[in-house]
Order: C-alpha cells, then structure tokens, then sequence
C-alpha cells in the first residue's frame, strides 16, 4: 500500500471531525535538553485520545452497506471509545465487546458516546474473539485497533499535522503498543523528513512488539501489569503493523515504572495538563534519553489524557 497517500487522503477524509491538535514547544523540557521539546498534545482530541484518528478513517470508508449493518469491536479503553464516538458521528450502529474486569469508568465512556457495551470474557484476547465471531456471523465490519490499514493511515495524520507544525525534527519519540500509531506518524514525517530518528517505547511490563521485532517475528507473549495500559497487550500474528514498525524504528526503549510515574508527576507539574500511562512512557523516554538528544529539536506524542482519580491518587501518593 501507499501508505503516505493514503494517510494524505485520511487527512482530508477525517478533517470536519476532529480536532488538529497542537504542537506545543515546552519551556521546561527544551531546557533539560538545551534544544526544542515538542509535545503533540493527543490528550487534548476528541475522546482524549488519537485513536479517533484510526477510527475515524476506517468507518468513513465503509461502504453504505457496511454502515448500515453496523460495527463490532473489542476494547478496554480509548479504542472502544473512538470507535462509539466515530459510529455516533456517522449515525452507525456499534457494539463494544469488554472483558468482565474492564474499568467502570472506561465503560462509562463508551456508553457516553453511544455504543452497546457487551462484557464477555476475562481478558481482551477472550473479548476480541467473540467480537470477531460476531462480526462473521452478523456480517457487522470488525474495526480492529492497529491490525488494520485504514487504522493505520488514520493514525498517522497525526504525523501530517506535525509536519504542517513545524519546520523540521531531528527525532520523534512515539510510544508502541500495536504499532498503529508509530507505524502512521512515523511512515509520514520519514516520507517529508527522511533523516528523522525514530525511537519506538514501551514499559519494561509488556512490550511486546520490541521484543517481537528483536527477535525477526511476532512473539506470543505475557504481558504484566503497567501503568501504561493504553499500549499494554500482545500483537496479532499477522498483523501489518509488525513489518512497518521493524522498517520504521530506529531505536526501542524500555522504562520501568518508576520512571513512567516520575515523568507524569513531572510532566504534569510543568505542564499542566494531565496525561495516562501511555503517554508517560514517551516523557519518561525523553528524559532516559535526554543526554544522546542535547541540542535537538525532539516531538513527543501525548497520545492520550484519559487516567482514572484512583491511578492519580497513586502516583502523587
């Protein structure tokens, strides 16, 4: 696939939807680098996360007769809810499938924007199965939330924005979970700025897709419990993202979970605004890293503020 094209034309096709969200230089951390920190501020985009990019895109390109039979997915979090909110925008029927110990809040949030939320399973492998068996027997579209290339190029509008943002990155520090959103980003701004440092993080507690990479193939592995839930969970054995991310990713880093914690509570003390665990683990990347990038002009991507009171409480605790 062209995948720089199609992200062009995801652009244009999500634009009356979403927000362009800014580019923010930040006075505090272009300090402790003696360059230029930019964070691009997803934390503040509908839903309070990118995934409305991906999902966005993928729903608009359904035909009439795709839509009028509805979506079917599977999520714990910020998946579920673009996918409830991209359905409400497009008058789609939706239908979320959660494992039994999903967080109250979470499910709250999909319902807000309109989905039907069906628990079922212990797990989100257990959910996103049924959700794939209901998708083939009620012929409902599966909106998968990386597996996907519309997914894919919707996410990486975001890296399009950045490149109308700015003049020029040396380095970009995008966090990995499925690889959706570091796959897009980085294809993009590679594609403007060829010379771009890509550098691919995850939490030491699952970090599946680096590990897979490392190894030359997608691994089948456990996952521990991490603050950053948002990119927390395994990688599907086919998926497309595995061989963008390995041609992308110039370096993968791994941070504990003190170091996640201690860069909310700093980035949230300098500036102000509140980010999840996800989003963490790029700030806490950019610090670990802050000595290789002295004098650089770095993006971050904030790729979401969706945190829970009681995950707050316990990191300022």
């Amino acid at each position: 696939m062209n995948l720089q094209q199609e992200i062009i034309n995801a652009a244009d096709r999500i634009h009356p939807h979403i927000r362009e969200t800014y580019f923010d230089r930040s006075f505090s951390f272009s300090e402790l680098l003696n360059g230029n920190v930019w964070f691009k501020l997803e934390n503040n985009q509908v839903t309070g996360s990118f995934k409305a990019r991906g999902a966005l895109n993928k729903l608009l390109s359904l035909t009439d007769t795709e839509k009028n039979m509805g979506v079917v997915s599977a999520s714990t979090g910020n998946h579920g809810a673009a996918v409830a909110y991209a359905a409400g925008e497009l008058n789609i029927k939706c239908t979320i499938y959660v494992p039994n110990d999903a967080s109250p809040a979470k499910l709250s949030n999909m319902k807000n924007f309109g989905a039907r939320v069906e628990t079922f399973g212990n797990d989100c492998v257990e959910a996103e199965k049924r959700a794939r068996d209901v998708s083939v027997s009620t012929g409902e579209t599966y909106v998968s939330p990386y597996n996907d290339r519309y997914v894919i190029a919707g996410q990486g509008t975001l890296g399009f924005e950045i490149a109308s943002q700015c003049d020029h990155l040396d380095t970009i520090i995008v966090s990995v979970g499925g690889g959706g959103l570091i796959g897009g980003t980085a294809s993009y701004l590679r594609s403007i700025w060829p010379d771009i440092e890509v550098i691919g993080c995850s939490p030491e507690n699952s970090a599946v897709m680096i590990h897979s990479i490392n190894a030359g193939k997608v691994l089948d592995m456990e996952s521990k419990p991490t603050l950053s839930d948002g990119t927390a969970g395994g990688v599907e054995m086919d998926s497309i993202t595995f061989p963008i991310c390995r041609d992308m990713i110039d370096e993968s880093i791994l941070v504990t979970e003190d170091e996640i914690k201690e860069a909310m509570v700093m980035y949230m003390q300098h500036e102000h605004q509140l980010i999840e665990g996800a989003a963490g683990t790029a700030v806490a990347t950019l610090i670990k890293k802050k000595e290789d990038l002295k004098g650089k002009n770095v993006g971050v991507v904030i790729c979401g503020g969706n945190i829970s009171l009681d995950i707050i409480r316990s990191i300022l605790h």
